[in-house]
């Protein structure tokens, strides 16, 4: 239930019709995902006319260990309280790594804590968290099997690989680009993704995760390895981005991301079947 607040309380601005504000909590070193989802939901805007604004809350991480993500972890409800002030429309915890190094199926606990949170404060909204948003994205497409590519150390990427496997769904390749440092992984080259997927051993896989981490760039690279791995390509922020759009009850309608935002996937999925 909503309770009008009070008089000298800050009652965030009127809401414009036909937008919608998204909530993020993320990393404090994380330059990509407030750069690479504002870029998906300005295509989103172009094709559909709605429009979208962004309002985050950051958690300190610097590295990506374990004790680190631990801490980071620890301040997701503060962040979702201060993020849901702005009356946001849904709340995506974009730290994948973060839920996953507290084992198989923590997405499920963690949104339920920042859903809380936020409702606590009276301004309840959605959740969907990176983590989360990856798993269901994946069952949602019917994959089975895929392979991916991470930024992280050995330790954290089987770490992921095993977080994926308690889904239901076997990682049967994987590299990982061993790289601890936050800001160094969001200043790796994007265009260097198709190939390295390319190398991998992708016999009888039903999807690709270009970039098993919100952090590593991988906008500028979806579409074409898709078009040249012939294969349903997703990223954990194509899939938090798709996420969102289903909190917000909105059909994607998404370009040069892949098919899963296009809308496509269906067709595609057909195109692949058809070929193997």
């Amino acid at each position: 239930m909503f309770t009008l607040a009070s008089a000298d309380e800050t009652v965030p601005e009127a809401k414009v019709p036909g937008s919608s504000r998204i909530g993020m909590i993320v990393p404090s070193s994380n330059t990509t995902m407030e750069t690479e989802l504002p870029e998906l939901f300005r295509r989103q805007s172009e094709a559909t006319g709605h429009r979208y604004t962004f309002h985050s809350a950051r958690a300190t991480l610097k590295n990506v260990t374990p004790k680190e993500l631990a801490a980071m972890v620890a301040k997701a409800a503060e962040c979702s309280a201060a993020v849901s002030d702005a009356d946001v429309d849904v709340i995506a915890y974009a730290c994948l790594v973060a839920v996953m190094a507290q084992g198989p199926g923590a997405h499920v606990g963690s949104e339920q804590v920042i859903g809380q949170a936020a409702a606590d404060n009276g301004r309840p909204a959605p959740v969907t968290s990176s983590a989360g948003a990856l798993v269901r994205t994946l069952t949602d497409m019917g994959a089975r099997k895929v392979v991916m590519v991470t930024p992280y150390m050995p330790e954290l990427t089987k770490l992921v690989s095993d977080y994926i496997e308690g889904a239901g769904i076997t990682v049967q390749d994987v590299v990982g680009l061993e790289v601890a440092d936050n800001l160094e992984v969001g200043r790796l080259d994007p265009e260097r993704l198709p190939e390295l997927a390319g190398r991998l051993n992708r016999s009888g896989v039903d999807a690709v995760v270009l970039s098993a981490c919100v952090q590593m760039p991988s906008l500028a690279a979806v579409q074409r390895a898709e078009d040249e791995l012939g294969v349903p390509v997703i990223t954990a922020a194509t899939a938090t981005a798709y996420e969102i759009l289903k909190a917000l009850g909105h059909p994607p309608a998404i370009s040069g991301a892949g098919a899963l935002l296009a809308g496509t996937l269906e067709k595609l999925q057909a195109t692949f079947s058809a070929d193997a």
